[in-house]
């Protein structure tokens, strides 16, 4: 018999694609099953309406009160994420101000759980490579009277108030491993330790795991105290000392300079001795100074228990510049430099693409699940991009922002069966420049689902 349904227009079509994909998956199923939110229910369980604040912040919303007419009014995107209706945002929010400690502490748990069950970063084979992770934090303005709020130095916004956020990257693999909540007066010298200890549980590492483990921070971890700490704990380590004055006094043993051949006002040498009986491991130490805009020095340190050949293998650069003192001391000089590239362009497109700074909770546990469930969407992105461009190459290149824009805003009708009210067919809007792509990219992912996925005019 002929199959009964309803056609329903969605401006987010290929969201709800990828939310059929999520919900065969069981994605969310780790939160339904352990945050436990004291609320009564009405009409939606409070693990729905966190729900529909995740299904929000995937398509774009930068503020809760989007959820109203991004998810709200389009039933076909509800239905493709297994809800059948969307509570009303201002309900949401109440859910989101009931939460407690012992919630976030549950909602770590779940999202810990999904990041072991899908991540390539949990499944990394430490015997082939090292698995390396940046550690930063950003800022994220508010209100004073908010819980946590203190003030802070804010980058563009400079002192004022508002909290931070430390997140722990695993660059290679684009993932974030942890994020999470801190005062805005808070800086790395604080919240090194327990960003590591949550990494730790949630990458589940060993003493063996640990020293196949690099962690590349700024000069935020360089103390004496955080490097030990970490070195004691058995992990690779590569990043500056705190103290400018330090690196200072320390460059005056430098034998010779070299000079960075991409940045002429740059000179790199090696401290001596190397023996450095102030760390509990043996480290090296490289000098780093370049000219100001009146002419005097200013010094760095890099701390480093990495080889000179674990450096140039990193960098995919020629095992014989080993012996070419420049060449080393300027690829670890660059390994550093690569920090910029990696931990603090992921915040910045978790900042544009999902608006990270824009939800704003009053109450302290009502941000941090804010924040829980912003790292869980960025993270779904990348492994939907990761899956997406093994089909479609040209998709890689795509940062989150565009990611959510373009390729996840594509409108198109949703056929759902009439009897359970679950997706059967998607029809793209063939005007859509990525509209071709996705279908042949996503196509045989539906297929299993018994979902067909086509082009139709627009």
């Amino acid at each position: 018999m002929r199959q009964k349904t309803t056609e329903h227009y969605s401006p987010r079509a290929t969201l709800a694609a990828l939310g059929t994909q999520l919900q065969h998956l069981k994605l969310f199923a780790p939160i339904e099953q352990n945050v436990q939110i004291k609320q009564k229910t009405v009409k939606h369980a409070p693990a729905e309406k966190l729900k529909d604040a995740f299904i929000a912040i995937l398509a774009g919303a930068h503020g809760l009160a989007e959820i109203n007419t991004r998810v709200r009014s389009d039933e076909a995107l509800q239905r493709a994420f297994g809800r059948t209706g969307c509570a009303e945002q201002s309900v949401v929010q109440r859910t989101l101000d009931a939460c407690t400690q012992e919630n976030v502490r549950q909602m770590q748990h779940a999202i810990d759980t999904i990041f072991r069950t899908h991540s390539s970063a949990f499944r990394h084979d430490y015997r082939v490579n090292f698995l390396l992770l940046d550690i930063d934090m950003t800022g994220r303005p508010c209100g004073p009277k908010a819980a946590l709020s203190k003030k802070g130095y804010f980058s563009k916004d400079g002192i004022r108030y508002g909290r931070q956020v430390g997140r722990v990257a695993a660059t290679d693999y684009g993932e974030v491993v942890v994020d999470r909540l801190f005062a805005g007066n808070v800086q790395l010298t604080t919240a090194l330790r327990p960003l590591v200890e949550a990494l730790e549980q949630t990458l589940e590492l060993n003493n063996e795991r640990r020293s196949r483990t690099i962690l590349r921070v700024d000069a935020g971890g360089g103390s004496l105290g955080d490097v030990n700490w970490c070195l004691e704990r058995g992990y690779q380590l590569h990043g500056k000392d705190i103290s400018g004055s330090r690196a200072k006094a320390w460059s005056s043993t430098v034998h010779e300079w070299h000079t960075d051949p991409q940045h002429p006002d740059r000179q790199m040498g090696w401290v001596v001795p190397l023996d450095t009986p102030d760390y509990v491991r043996p480290v090296r130490r490289l000098a780093i100074r370049w000219r100001k805009r009146n002419g005097h020095f200013k010094h760095a340190m890099l701390v480093s228990t990495l080889t000179p050949r674990d450096v140039l293998q990193l960098l995919n650069q020629p095992a014989e510049n080993i012996n070419q003192p420049a060449s080393v001391a300027l690829a670890y000089a660059q390994f550093y430099d690569q920090r910029g590239g990696a931990v603090e362009i992921e915040i910045k497109e978790s900042k544009q693409g999902i608006g990270l700074t824009k939800r704003r909770k009053k109450q302290g546990d009502a941000q941090q699940m804010v924040v829980l469930l912003s790292s869980l969407a960025h993270n779904v992105l990348v492994w939907a991009k990761r899956r997406l461009s093994a089909k479609a190459p040209q998709l890689a290149r795509l940062g989150l922002l565009r990611l959510v824009r373009d390729l996840l805003h594509i409108s198109g009708q949703v056929e759902l069966d009439q009897r359970s009210k679950m997706v059967v067919r998607i029809a793209l809007n063939r005007a859509a420049p990525l509209a071709g792509v996705f279908v042949n990219a996503w196509r045989d992912t539906l297929l299993g689902k018994h979902v067909a996925i086509s082009l139709r005019e627009s």
